[in-house]
């Protein structure tokens, strides 16, 4: 039974410490305000730890709340240091929860700011554009928890026949700010922008076929790429590495955002493809130049990924647009990540003298018919390898040194 009862506490005016017992106490201060103390032993030391004014916590809780503390102890439990992780918990909580109020427009905003440093003044300007003409006076006042299926729909119906292409763009944008904003704990679930089983299911994809049928992007000239390789080795993102290891090896976008470090041997300096990762559904070797290898070691490794360009979405890689967005944003937008095939394909045939069959097998043709391939089991490994050194070389030189 404690020392002290809830009358003898509220008629206390006595500056000093009053005991409760067993390491609770009552601190009267000269201003009169009273607060509840506990002093224990922890390791041989004596420790204090404040649990609250009077009579804000009564005498009741004070007792109770000494309990818990006591009872952390006989466990070997610092109470201080609960309290203190407890505390940092509640405001992580408190700061998720303020976050989760924070409004479509203004994480659109917020990721503009954050990813728009290596974008031109004009795309920078064109994505929020987008955004304001088609987005914002839709979804942008919801918060990203708040926007479902349903919400994206109602962006993209309206403009999905008449502007597919502005349309498509449109949902990829709101795609990059939803994961965003998942990765900032903002947000559970799928994210509904998703096209890949989910929205190719609602919206229809003949649409998009002929929207990209309409486009007539040009390749990049094969003479052009040094310059922007060199660019491109001034930015560290991951869209940019991506990029670089997509031009270095002509291989096709989705090899290099699925690419797995259990794929690559940098001993060998191979890139093995499983079949179940090729168009054509056959096992397919890439030789990696001295340039490639240098590049696959500087890609920094995300722990519990494997993969070289992880990302927050349903895939678990980056965004199908990064490598896209990042070329527009560096006034690059004639272009699409498969021209840079034909770029090399186009360097082959003018710049060098390796048999036509290996340049189409550097890029996983394989044009022999089946009775020629029945004899002719070779995928030329060794003169792939060379053809790829020598493109590497070409496009690593600094474009002002390179011989157009």
């Amino acid at each position: 039974m404690g020392k002290l009862n809830p009358k003898q506490i509220e008629n206390l005016t006595e500056p000093g410490t009053y005991e409760d017992g067993d390491g609770l106490r009552l601190v009267v201060k000269p201003t009169g305000r009273k607060s509840w103390l506990l002093r224990f032993q922890l390791a041989g030391r004596r420790r204090e730890m404040g649990l609250g004014s009077y009579p804000e916590v009564s005498l009741k809780k004070a007792r109770k709340d000494a309990s818990d503390k006591r009872g952390q102890l006989s466990d070997g439990v610092d109470p201080l240091a609960a309290r203190d992780i407890e505390r940092a918990a509640q405001r992580e909580a408190q700061r998720i929860s303020a976050a989760k109020q924070l409004k479509f427009e203004t994480l659109a905003k917020e990721y503009c700011a954050a990813h728009g440093g290596t974008w031109s003044d004009k795309w920078r300007k064109g994505w929020l554009r987008k955004l304001e003409l088609y987005v914002f006076d839709q979804i942008g006042q919801l918060s990203a928890e708040e926007i479902d299926t349903s919400q994206v729909l109602k962006v993209l119906q309206p403009i999905w026949s008449t502007k597919t292409r502005t349309a498509d763009e449109v949902r990829g944008q709101i795609e990059q700010v939803l994961d965003a904003a998942k990765a900032r704990n903002l947000r559970e679930g799928e994210n509904p922008a998703r096209w890949r089983g989910h929205l190719e299911n609602l919206l229809s994809r003949t649409e998009k076929r002929k929207a990209r049928k309409r486009e007539h992007f040009e390749a990049l000239r094969w003479q052009d790429v040094p310059a922007l390789m060199t660019k491109l080795s001034k930015n560290s993102t991951p869209a940019s590495l991506a990029a670089q290891l997509l031009i270095m090896t002509s291989a096709r976008a989705h090899m290099v955002r699925f690419a797995r470090w259990d794929e690559f041997d940098l001993e060998t300096g191979t890139w093995s493809l499983p079949s179940e990762r090729m168009k054509m559904r056959v096992a397919f070797v890439i030789p990696l130049a001295k340039e490639v290898i240098t590049l696959v070691k500087t890609i920094p490794r995300t722990e519990g990924s494997p993969y070289l360009f992880p990302g927050q979405g349903k895939t678990g890689v980056m965004h199908a647009n990064a490598i896209r967005t990042l070329l527009h944003a560096m006034e690059y937008e004639h272009i699409t990540r498969h021209g840079f095939r034909s770029s090399f394909r186009d360097w082959a045939g003018e710049c060098t003298h390796y048999p036509r069959e290996v340049c189409e097998m550097a890029l996983a043709h394989d044009e022999r018919d089946q009775t020629e391939g029945a004899y002719s089991r070779s995928d030329f490994l060794d003169k792939r390898r060379g053809l790829m050194n020598d493109w590497s070389s070409f496009i690593s030189t600094p474009a002002i040194d390179a011989k157009l």
